[in-house]
This record gives structure tokens, C-alpha cells and sequence, in this order.
């Protein structure tokens, strides 16, 4: 347990509302690597991206950690985040986010707070954790003996679909508690990748990260302990959720800034921001600021966004059931029709295929409005898989054109957003 007096952000947490009076609009890149492309050419096309998204006006960029998933180039936010804070001028670089299962809090805060010691008041640190295997029937973790029983729903939000304040909110997907295939996987990776350390409580993690800023870290001890490029560093400290349970709690309790993973979790977004609100105490912010993303798609015509949009079913289904994870992105026109999908399929992957915010500039716009409204968001965070980086590229340009000149309508204003498929002829 440490001692210490939470600094407050050498930062805002948000940015200036641009003219419009939107709230600011940031990016999570995955670095998606396409079918026929290499981890290397998603690497150095998302840094491409990051110098259009600082001349665009998006206020910040994040880069997520994934490893060994053949679709997904981003596996270092730290040294993507340096890359791109060199070529960049404005706009906020970070992380959504560092796995503590993977690097220790220490090592995250240390590399950012290297980053941030040449590009100080620019630099997010965002904490999350991942690789917990799903339990067995017995209700033990990392076991592969499977029982093969039946679909079950997962604890996570609302049971059901639900629409609040105009967003429909989808059920949780349907997990197999019993998938022996996953939960192999999932301790695979983990010894692949290495990730043998056992996180203490996320509390204590963060009050180390926290404790070690303020230079007044002291272990259970009582020794004390200095990290140079930690005590005193310029970034940002963030906690990254996709459900209502500690993640959400701790970055209340301790007034830190949150993003809720509407693009990860859908069904669980509403409750997540509303256990984070509920457990707010002033701390390193006065007042608590809350970040939503959403996955995003845009495109002159919405046929043409539809069109291009064909193989995310494909892509979450391989994340969701696959045996390697996340697989190359796969090209439009390659995807069996979401009708001719097993039911079974089909249910795994709806709730990010209805909540995929897919159109023409207007309707996207619209339909992130109504996100915003229908969570309170303080910002928010869009990402965009395409098989054709021009497309993605398109899509930025597009969503900020229509962000950040047009007028915001009335909180109150917008109709009660179908989900995708529901409006797919």
C-alpha cells in the first residue's frame, strides 16, 4: 500500500470543445494489418494517419496492445506513441491501453514518462488490464477442460437489448462458459507472450503509478522508492473499462478520467459510466470526465459505407471465437451475407455489428450525438477498421469535416437510433 497525496493532471483531461460546440473527438488505432499487408506497412501507415489526424483537429490519439493477432499491428503503445509525438505538432498521444497483465505499472509509467520528458503536456498514460481466461464449469479459472455446454450469457450490463436516451444498448453476447478452444487460447498467448506476472489489485497498481509522480511512494514497509523519469512527469493518467465492476469503481475513487468501451462492451457502457459517476471522488480531477468510444465508419454514401463495412462480422467473429485472435482484415465482397450466417454466428458478433456507427457523414454525426447524449460523454473516441487504409483515411476526413464545422443540434434532439442491421436492406 502506498502514502501519498494524488497530484492533479499536469493536464486537462479534455480539450477545447471545437467550434461547433461538440465535444472533442479523439482516435484509438489499432494499426489494422489488411489481407496481402504486413505488420510492417500497418506500423508505418498508422503513423502516416497520426500526422492527418493532428491536422484534422482530433484531439488526441491512442494506440491499443495486442499481441499475436495477425489483424493487428499495434503491440507497443509506448513506442508507437513516441514515434508519432516526434512527427506530430498538436495533437495528444497515449495509450488505450497498457495491459498491466503484460507490463508492470512501473515499466508503463517510466516509458510514458519518457515520452512525456520530450513532449511534455501531449501524452496520455491509459491503464487497463486482459489475458483472464474465461472460468469453467467448476468456476475455476485458466482450466482447458471443456464440458461443452450450452451458451451463456455474460454478467456484463444490461441482459437485454434496451434503448436510453435514443441509443439501443444491445444484450451481451451470448460466451460459452465451457469453450475449452478459447481458454486455451487465451493461456497460449500468455505464455507466448510472457505475461506471467500476477497483477495485485488495481487500486494498489494505480497508487504505485500515482505515489511515484509525487515522489512520495513508499511500499509496505515503509522504504521508500524514485523512479527519474516518473516523479514529476507531464502526462496524463487514465483508466480504460468495459464493465461496471473495479476498473470503474477505482478510476472513480481515486478522480482519474475514464473511457468506456462502447466499441468492446456495448451492452455494459451505460452501467460502466454510471458506477464510475457513482463512485467519483475529487482526487487527481475535481470533477469526473468520462471518454466513450465507438467504433466508426464513414463514407460519401451510405451504400458505400455499408459496402465497405461487410467484413467487420467476419474480423469480430475471428477476435470472438478464433483460434489465433484477430485475423487480417479481409477485403469487401469476400463476406457471406449477414442473412446466410449460422444463427449461432450471428449471435456471437450482433451487438458490435448493430452498434457499429456506419454511414454518410450526416448520419454518423447524428448517431454519435446520440451516443454522447445517451452517456454524458466528455469526448470521444472513434476507431475505424477498413481493409483499404485510403478508406479509413476517408473516413477521418469525412467525420471531421462534419464534427468540428457543423453546429451541435439540441441535447434533446434525435430520433431513437435502429440498430445497423435493422436498417441494412
Amino acid at each position: 500500500m502506498s502514502s501519498h497525496q494524488h497530484p492533479h493532471q499536469t493536464a486537462t483531461a479534455g480539450g477545447p470543445r471545437p467550434a461547433s460546440g461538440r465535444v472533442p473527438l479523439s482516435v484509438l488505432d489499432l494499426a489494422i494489418v489488411p489481407e496481402g499487408a504486413t505488420g510492417q506497412d500497418a506500423v508505418r501507415r498508422a503513423v502516416g494517419l497520426a500526422r492527418d489526424l493532428d491536422r484534422l483537429g482530433y484531439h488526441r490519439v491512442w494506440y491499443a496492445e495486442h499481441h499475436l493477432s495477425p489483424g493487428v499491428g499495434s503491440a507497443s503503445p509506448a513506442v508507437l506513441a513516441a514515434a508519432v509525438a516526434a512527427r506530430t505538432e498538436r495533437i495528444r498521444v497515449g495509450s488505450g491501453a497498457v495491459l498491466l497483465s503484460t507490463t508492470s505499472p512501473l515499466v508503463a509509467a517510466e516509458q510514458f514518462g519518457t515520452i512525456a520528458a520530450l513532449h511534455p503536456g501531449r501524452v496520455d498514460l491509459g491503464l487497463g488490464r486482459a489475458f483472464t481466461p474465461p472460468k469453467d464449469a467448476t468456476g475455476a479459472q485458466g482450466s482447458t477442460q471443456g464440458t461443452g455446454g450450452p451458451l451463456r450469457t455474460a454478467p456484463r450490463g444490461t441482459t437485454g437489448p434496451r434503448v436510453v436516451e435514443g441509443l439501443y444498448v444491445p444484450g451481451a453476447p451470448p460466451s460459452n462458459v465451457n469453450d475449452s478452444v478459447l481458454r486455451e487460447r487465451i493461456l497460449a498467448q500468455k505464455r507466448i507472450v510472457g505475461a506471467s506476472r500476477t497483477p495485485v489489485s488495481f487500486r494498489d497498481e494505480l497508487d504505485l503509478v500515482l505515489g511515484l509522480r509525487a515522489g512520495t511512494y513508499r511500499d509496505e514497509h515503509g522504504t521508500p522508492y524514485v523512479s527519474p523519469p516518473v516523479e514529476g512527469a507531464d502526462w496524463d493518467l487514465w483508466v480504460l473499462a468495459s464493465s461496471p465492476g473495479e476498473s470503474a469503481r477505482v478510476a472513480g475513487e481515486l478522480g482519474l478520467p475514464i473511457a468506456a468501451n462502447y466499441h468492446v462492451a456495448p451492452s455494459a457502457t451505460i452501467d460502466t459510466v454510471a458506477a464510475y459517476r457513482e463512485a467519483f471522488r475529487p482526487g487527481v480531477l475535481d470533477e469526473p470526465y468520462v471518454v466513450v468510444s465507438a467504433d466508426v465508419l464513414v463514407a460519401d454514401t451510405i451504400e458505400r459505407a455499408r459496402e465497405l463495412a461487410t467484413p467487420f462480422a467476419d474480423w469480430v467473429l475471428s477476435i470472438r471465437s478464433g483460434v489465433d485472435g484477430a485475423i487480417a482484415y479481409p477485403e469487401p465482397g469476400t463476406s457471406p451475407a449477414w442473412e446466410e450466417r449460422p444463427e449461432a454466428e450471428r449471435a456471437l458478433v450482433a451487438d458490435r455489428v448493430d452498434t457499429r456507427i456506419v454511414g454518410d457523414p450526416e448520419t454518423v454525426v447524428q448517431r454519435l450525438e446520440t451516443l454522447r447524449r445517451a452517456t454524458g460523454a466528455d469526448e470521444l473516441l472513434v476507431t475505424t477498421a477498413t481493409h483499404d487504409a485510403d478508406d479509413a483515411r476517408r473516413s477521418f476526413e469525412l467525420l471531421a469535416e462534419h464534427w468540428f464545422a457543423s453546429s451541435a443540434p439540441d441535447a434533446a434532439a434525435g430520433a431513437v437510433v435502429a440498430p445497423a442491421l435493422a436498417t441494412t436492406p
